[in-house]
């Protein structure tokens, strides 16, 4: 993986598809490149490094084509260099892959290859696709294109060249994700929107192992028995200057500061707020299943998972349901306890993350009712799964997620409600909690206010190598997503603890050189967190503490105080996020880390 951008068309392909990769350059990647079609031979560039030296590179030569596949590469198998960079050449020269994704038999593939006397030039398990391709062409492009993928296990999303058919591009799909665009005589295949919005927001989605041929008459789709398939057209709903920096000096700050906005849209004709109500378009039909089921799991990765813990704590105390959060990349492998009568939430904010879909497999395998909540329209886990809710957060660059995850847990919020409500929660108490929610836009605005303030504590604690995040209920997950948040992007060390877990084992850690942050609302935990926080003082720690605004007695103990508005447990966790967001992102910039694509990572986890 990560980006796969191509055109066929009456312009230049090469400007198109370099601007393409420079859209997805937010994914995260270690390398890049181009190939096209001139003359019947297919030309080839690339680099390790970033798409602008690609860019350089290609200028240099001025060449021009109406056809040609780009990727920008995340390493998996073999390290980031120029003969391990996409796209790949069969060994005859007459076939370009670019591929997502990872083929699990390479090695089989490879062997036997091998042993037929065929010589590999990269260390990649995608250039297994370009040799078998190769050896199955007779003259039909997608024909080979199916009989190669036949005898391959794994993920991919490919696009796919041969120099004895000029005019035509080949993909396919299984796990990754890949869409088809329709423009003026012009025709696009990538792994994202974003790569063609400038120029078309007319998408067709593949789904698993469909055969996409992409032609300058057009785009045809083909079911895996080479049978032809009418696909929707979809129209695209955001614009281009949702994925553009608009000023800011980095996306992630972008995100950050949009929250207001992403909360409010992610409650937006959902909220009734004079009845203490919700409505949930998407899910309302199941929502007697949901109330009715044996067990309710949720599952998630990374920064999903922490939001997935939200709502299970939340779906426990308010609706009294009892739920458990299972870590996606491990559900299928332990057996779960899943049946008919159980519901899997599957919580994403791509829609494409591997291990999420592997347990939605696993799910429906088991004949449970499988529902998810993303954020991209016409994503894998929005097709796989039996009804869901988007969050509407809308495109998020930044490959660390910030507006996603307090738009994940608006929607946990809002189905909590609704289901309490069911359960025989109060009209008075769901009308208390929907004026909460309702004012959740302008409480973040009041804590965005504080980033100057946040950017001073963070040039005194740039330098820590090792950081303690601590929170009770609700906020234990606002810990561990705090510090997932700093490790990701500054490289820091740091790990989140519910707060009495400290003095098991943590506290042996604590000195003058490890700062702590506490999440110490005034809430019911609230004198508990003051103790934990005197006795990081008695060790010499330093403590960032996150209060109620108005709280005077914490100023009194901690170094640095950052407040946020009274809340409830519906809004806590997303009021309280935000301040450690910023701490995190004014870390890194101290630090002169690359905030948007911090290293080692990808904005979408296509595989497992």
């Amino acid at each position: 993986m990560c980006g796969i951008v191509g055109y066929i068309g009456k312009n230049n392909a090469i400007p198109i598809v370099v601007e393409g990769l420079q859209r997805l350059e937010y994914r995260g990647y270690d390398s890049c490149g181009v190939a096209l079609i001139q003359d019947a031979q297919i030309l080839i560039e690339k680099v390790t490094g970033k798409v602008n030296e690609l860019q350089s590179a290609l200028a240099g030569k001025q060449i021009s084509a109406d056809l040609a596949i780009g990727h920008t590469r995340w390493a998996t198998h073999g390290s980031p260099t120029q003969k391990n960079a996409h796209p790949h050449l069969s060994q005859d020269g007459k076939v370009a892959v670019v591929h997502n994704g990872i083929i699990e038999n390479y090695k089989v593939l490879k062997d036997d290859l091998t042993n037929k006397g065929y010589i590999f030039n990269s260390e990649t398990d995608t250039e297994i696709i370009a040799a078998l391709v190769s050896q199955m062409y007779d003259g039909n492009l997608e024909k080979a294109v199916r009989k190669a993928l036949a005898l391959v296990v794994g993920a991919y999303g490919i696009a796919v060249m041969h120099a004895d058919e000029p005019e035509k591009i080949v993909c396919s799909r299984n796990g990754a994700p890949l869409i088809m665009a329709v423009g003026e005589q012009e025709y696009f295949v990538a792994s994202d929107v974003a790569a063609v919005l400038n120029h078309s927001k007319d998408v067709i989605y593949l789904d698993n192992q469909e055969i996409g041929v992409i032609t300058k008459d057009g785009i045809n789709t083909l079911s895996p028995d080479d049978v032809q398939i009418d696909k929707e057209i979809h129209k695209v709903t955001f614009d281009l200057e949702e994925i553009e920096k608009s000023g800011y000096e980095h996306f992630m700050l972008k995100e950050i500061f949009s929250q207001p906005q992403t909360i409010y849209d992610a409650m937006r004709g959902r909220l009734q707020s004079s009845e203490g109500n919700v409505h949930l378009g998407g899910i309302d039909h199941v929502i007697g299943t949901i109330l009715n089921a044996d067990q309710r799991y949720l599952t998630a990765c990374g920064t999903s998972w922490h939001a997935a813990l939200i709502g299970e704590m939340m779906f426990e105390q308010f609706a009294r349901l009892p739920s458990e959060v299972e870590y996606a990349s491990e559900f299928r492998y332990r057996e779960p306890l899943v049946d008919a009568k159980s519901v899997v939430f599957a919580i994403s904010q791509s829609g494409e993350t591997a291990d999420t879909l592997a347990a939605i497999q696993e799910a429906k395998q088991k004949d449970a009712t499988v529902l998810g909540i993303c954020n991209v329209v016409g994503s894998s886990i929005a097709r796989e799964t039996e009804a869901g809710v988007y969050i509407h957060a809308g495109p998020e660059i930044g490959v660390a997620s910030t507006k996603a995850f307090t738009s994940q847990v608006t929607v946990l919020s809002l189905l909590t409600l609704k289901l309490a409500r069911m359960m025989g929660m109060s009209e008075a108490d769901g009308i208390r909690i929907a004026a909460q929610m309702e004012k959740l836009p302008e409480d973040v605005e009041w804590v965005l206010k504080q980033a100057d303030k946040i950017a001073e504590i963070a040039k005194i604690y740039a330098g820590a190598t090792n950081f303690l995040y601590l929170g009770r209920g609700v906020n234990f997950p606002v810990a561990l997503e705090g510090a997932l948040k700093l490790k990701e992007i500054s490289y820091i060390h740091a790990e989140g603890y519910p707060a009495a877990e400290m003095k098991h084992g943590p506290i042996a850690l604590i000195d003058e050189s490890m700062p702590v942050v506490a999440i110490a609302p005034q809430d019911k935990t609230y004198d508990k967190i003051i103790s934990n926080i005197e006795e990081v003082k008695a060790r010499n720690g330093s403590v960032i503490a996150l209060a109620t605004e108005g709280d005077k007695r914490i100023k009194d103990i901690a170094d640095h105080v950052l407040y946020v508005p009274p809340a409830l447990t519906f809004t806590a966790p997303i009021l309280n996020v935000i301040p450690l967001q910023l701490l995190s992102y004014y870390i890194a910039v101290e630090r002169g880390c690359d905030v948007d694509q911090p290293r080692n990572l990808a904005k979408s986890v296509t595989v497992e």
